[in-house]
């Protein structure tokens, strides 16, 4: 399920950054895949928790994979919306796209990507350079939406797809969101310790 959702927003940022109409028709064949992860994996965590009781670290894995479970389904509806706001962006007058736009993407791809990684792999100080890059994420959006803005002050016409841009950095930044909480997840499952919000950024910063 996660390189299914990897792959969704890998290709939803193709189809933003390059136009392409087939990049985002893999996002939304993909997006039924992934929804039927999702439901078997609640099965499959359901009956566990119901016929073998664990406890300890084998009852924080479960509980970390339901909620990973939860976040990739989520992650992958944010590609859908990237793909939906790649569509309509290249069937209007191109625009000047942001430079932070490619740069929110990548650094938010790699979050995913090292959170899963984390996960697959047992290692919770992967998982906490995911949460150092989070502030970088929310900046990035900020910025964004103030150059967003500053392109509609002088080009009233092109607010359309102003939105769109806005629309993309909005949904990458919740995709770098979920994966934070992927790692933090993670860092529960493997350590019994609680980072939710970031609880030990102090920690994660040494």
């Amino acid at each position: 399920m996660g390189s299914a959702v990897e792959h969704m927003v890998d290709s939803a940022v193709r189809a933003f950054l390059d136009r392409s109409q087939e990049a985002a028709q893999t996002v939304f064949q993909q997006e039924q895949q992934v929804n039927g992860f999702e439901i078997s994996i609640d099965n499959s965590v359901a009956d566990i928790l119901a016929l073998h009781q664990p406890v300890a670290r084998d009852l924080r894995f479960l509980l970390a994979a339901m909620k990973i479970n939860n976040d990739l389904e989520r992650i992958g509806d944010h590609a859908v919306n990237i793909a939906e706001s790649a569509i309509t962006y290249a069937r209007r007058p191109e625009l000047s796209t942001p430079a932070d736009i490619p740069q929110m993407a990548q650094i938010t791809r790699e979050m995913l990507k090292v959170a899963l990684d984390g996960f697959i792999h047992g290692n919770p100080e992967q998982c906490r350079t995911v949460l150092r890059s989070d502030d970088s994420i929310d900046d990035l959006n900020r910025k964004i939406a103030r150059d967003v803005l500053a392109v509609i002050k002088s080009n009233p016409d092109a607010i359309e797809q102003a939105f769109d841009l806005v629309r993309v950095s909005r949904n990458l930044e919740r995709i770098g969101d979920l994966a934070t909480n992927i790692a933090e997840e993670v860092i529960y499952y493997l350590e019994a310790q609680v980072v939710k919000h970031h609880i030990d950024r102090n920690a994660a910063s040494a």
